[in-house]
């Protein structure tokens, strides 16, 4: 499980880059990128990292159902996730 601080960290990134999206486009769209340079650094969708949402794990994530594979195997057991089951053949 991820750190509180690393999951505050993403959560505040999510924040910023929803804050300053608008604006970013629109600087973009323009061409000012002195103007896109003095925007938070955090604001840029490039720095965020797909984490799942349960415990904050980075690697393993599967985009599909926004939770890492160690949870995801997890909750298809216990019957949490409709539609998924065990396979058997």
């Amino acid at each position: 499980m991820a750190k509180e601080s690393v999951k505050a960290r993403q959560r505040k990134r999510e924040a910023l880059s929803a804050k300053f999206a608008e604006k970013r486009a629109a600087l973009k769209a323009a061409g000012d990128y002195k103007g896109l340079d003095l925007l938070p650094k955090n604001s840029s969708p490039v720095r965020l990292k797909n984490r799942c949402q349960l415990t904050g794990r980075p690697r393993g994530y599967m985009r599909y159902f926004g939770v890492s594979r160690v949870m995801f195997r997890d909750m298809a057991l216990q019957g949490k996730i409709p539609g998924v089951r065990k396979a058997s053949w």
